[in-house]
């Protein structure tokens, strides 16, 4: 028998009537994160028998469109550090993470 260990992370959703998200918050007990208020979560499962990504991406409806383009660029950039650690492809990850230098100075966020 393998002595393996369970964690848990777990998110939770208030819709309103029209099923739109109202809240979001996330838990996980192992980090220390407690009922942690977010506006956006973006969430990638990969489907190994399905040969597919499935996804969830759900934001308040008060999240400002102005966090949601930063909230997409650092996760951009996150996806460039995440592929390079998975696959040592260092070439293409900087190519990545050129493509988010661009997509900041089109969208502005760079100061």
């Amino acid at each position: 028998m393998s002595n393996t260990i369970k964690s848990e992370i777990k998110f939770n959703v208030e819709l309103d009537e029209n099923r739109v998200p109202e809240k979001l918050s996330w838990s996980a007990q192992d980090g220390g994160v407690t009922e942690e208020e977010a506006k956006a979560i973006m969430l990638s499962i990969w489907d190994s028998k399905a040969q597919e990504t499935m996804r969830i991406d759900l934001w308040t409806k008060d999240m400002p469109v102005d966090e949601m383009k930063i909230f997409f660029h650092q996760t951009l950039v996150a996806m460039a550090d995440t592929f390079k650690r998975a696959t040592d492809d260092e070439k293409m990850s900087d190519t990545m993470k050129d493509f988010c230098d661009y997509f900041a100075e089109k969208l502005e966020l760079t100061k």
